[in-house]
């Protein structure tokens, strides 16, 4: 929703800095809670460019919170195109192919499907789903910090105005390039620029090599070539050349196709890859998310999800901190729970590029060597298990002080690897399991601490004021598989994590009222 700046002086709770699919789905997020929210954006209008290609089964189960997982579905390709097709050329046949495991089929570790989808079909969405303020071509210039706010100084590229917004909090998901980071002086760890990457949108009719194989990407010796839409359009990824102001773009693509083809080409877009993580994601009231916060390489589709479970883990702090039943210091587990999955990520997409470069290199040797005749299929070096990589977006676990493990100060974050083992201690996502009305286990989450438990009215007498809480009954059945006893109980924050965990039933009035004061720093 476009809306009328506001004026000099008007306060938010929340600026959000950045309209693309983190900004966008904070904004979501925040209005759930019920926290007035300004989103500014420095582009006049959403990206018309593809850019990110993948909604992974994570980022799925967090937009079905927000009852956004049918229309992105909806809009997206059939799950078969969930795959990456290695090919010598578009019309070759494969020499290796991966499945992305969670979005080419349904898996039992979760009640959604992820999706194959531009970011350009995602972000009107996303936009779409809350009703808060957004400006479109407004450049945030400035930040001036105070004990209670945030100044920020705005200028409107239609009219050159200025004008000042005060802000309870900051929230920079303004990208790599961040104005707020380099406004605070926030170094970023890692290599930095490790490429320069051209997309060219164009249309042709590439059926005949593609409707019987389809895939997300067609990795080939000329480029990357991916379907943007299911209903037609095309975009080829390559590395940038040095005159790009005198290249012929539909004949450098009609060319890497190793075909005649007709080719209408749409847009170009230069861009860097970056590869880095922030320093620190909390500069007092201003916080980092999304690539503002870490630049991770596009192998393997994982930047902007880690992104949208930046904003999923941040906002319900936000809130309880502005609604007065959290403490500012929860914000400080913020970093310490999100800035370890951000190293962890950046380093399987940098181990992702060198794996799908070694196919290729692999491929090459084949070529030279093959005299003439058609090479044998490539080995990848990784199982379709490992490029699931579901023990990185499902398997992550938290370490703060917004978890309880009962054995005081725990130790440093958890590795987690590409397999995913389902567990309810704490720290973890809730596994996915169905209840007894057909709603998964996720599906008891939202904007309110839940207690899962088989035996509810052991706990009824417990005080929760003043955090939003619900006790939802749990299956008798999932309490064995998560060796929880009868009269046992699990504290769920509102990202779908378990804050706590308790084997009996609860040994004092206080219980969890103590538990809460703890988990939200109150």
């Amino acid at each position: 929703m476009q809306s009328e700046m506001p004026v000099a002086g008007a306060e938010v709770d929340v600026l959000i800095v950045g309209g693309g699919p983190v900004g966008l789905t904070a904004r979501a997020l925040l209005e759930r809670w019920g926290v007035r929210t300004l989103l500014v954006e420095k582009r006049r209008e959403l990206s018309p460019f593809p850019r990110s290609r993948l909604v992974n089964v994570r980022s799925m189960e967090i937009f079905r919170q927000l009852e956004l997982a049918e229309p992105i579905t909806a809009a997206a390709f059939a799950p078969e195109y969930g795959r990456i097709r290695f090919r010598d050329t578009l019309h070759a046949p494969d020499f290796a192919s991966a499945a992305m495991i969670g979005v080419n089929g349904p898996v039992p570790e979760s009640p959604v499907t992820g999706a194959v989808t531009s970011q350009d079909r995602l972000e009107p969405t996303l936009l779409g789903a809350a009703s808060s303020e957004v400006r479109f071509g407004v450049e945030l210039l400035d930040l001036t910090e105070e004990d209670e706010s945030v100044l920020a100084l705005l200028a409107d590229h239609g009219d050159g105005e200025r004008s000042r917004v005060r802000a309870r909090y900051v929230l920079a998901a303004d990208g790599a390039n961040s104005t707020v980071r380099e406004r605070l002086g926030i170094a970023a760890e890692g290599p930095g620029a490790v490429g320069r990457v051209t997309t060219v949108v164009f249309d042709a009719d590439l059926g005949q090599w593609s409707a019987r194989q389809p895939a997300g990407v067609y990795l080939t010796s000329q480029g990357s070539f991916l379907p943007l839409y299911p209903e037609g359009g095309w975009a080829w990824f390559v590395p940038t050349p040095q005159d790009t102001d005198g290249a012929d773009w539909p004949g450098m693509v009609s060319r890497s196709l190793g075909a005649d083809a007709q080719v209408d080409v749409l847009r170009v877009q230069h861009w860097v890859v970056n590869a880095f993580v922030a320093e620190r994601l909390r500069h007092g009231r201003i916080l980092l998310a999304g690539d503002a916060a870490h630049a991770i390489p596009p192998a393997g589709g994982l930047g902007m999800n880690v992104g949208v479970a930046d904003v999923h883990n941040l906002c319900w702090k936000l809130a309880g901190v502005l609604r007065g039943w959290a403490g500012p210091g929860l914000l400080d587990t913020y970093d310490k729970e999100r800035r370890p999955v951000a190293r962890r990520t950046l380093g399987q997409a940098v181990e992702n590029a060198r794996m799908m470069f070694q196919v290729q290199d692999v491929r090459r040797e084949q070529l030279q060597a093959a005299a003439g005749r058609t090479p044998d299929r490539v080995e990848p070096p990784w199982s379709e298990q490992y490029f699931a990589q579901l023990g990185l977006v499902l398997g992550v676990a938290y370490r703060s002080e917004a978890v309880l493990t009962g054995a005081g100060t725990p130790p440093g974050p958890p590795e987690t690897g590409t397999t995913y083992i389902p567990t309810a201690e704490p720290g973890h996502r809730v596994p996915h399991l169905w209840l007894t009305d057909g709603r998964s286990t996720l599906d008891a989450f939202g904007e309110w601490f839940t207690l899962l438990t088989a035996a509810p009215a052991h706990w009824e007498s417990t005080t929760a004021a003043p955090w939003p809480l619900r006790v939802e009954p749990l299956p008798a059945e999932h309490t064995e598989l998560w060796d929880l006893p009868p009269q046992g109980a699990l504290l769920v924050r509102p990202d779908g994590h378990i804050a706590a965990r308790w084997s009996d039933g609860p040994p004092g009035d206080a219980t969890l009222h103590d538990a809460l004061t703890a988990v939200t720093s109150r």
